[in-house]
């Protein structure tokens, strides 16, 4: 019995390093997922500022003032 109870725990303790070793993100994943949000964001910033697009979010924002008029 003791033995058995014995090979248990050591199953256990070693799936539990094994977890704690695959969790989360290594450093070179972490510097990919920096550079495609940095991408991300410097589309976004461009297609926001582009002349259309400020043109509408000003139109919209003039609409929503002058419905409250």
């Amino acid at each position: 019995m003791c033995k058995a109870v014995r090979a248990r725990r050591r199953a256990l303790v070693c799936r539990v390093r094994t977890a704690r070793r695959d969790a989360g993100m290594v450093t070179s994943e972490y510097a990919m997922g920096i550079v495609a949000a940095v991408a991300f964001a410097v589309i976004l910033y461009k297609v926001v500022t582009s002349g259309e697009v400020t043109a509408e979010l000003q139109g919209i924002v003039k609409r929503a003032l002058d419905a409250g008029a």
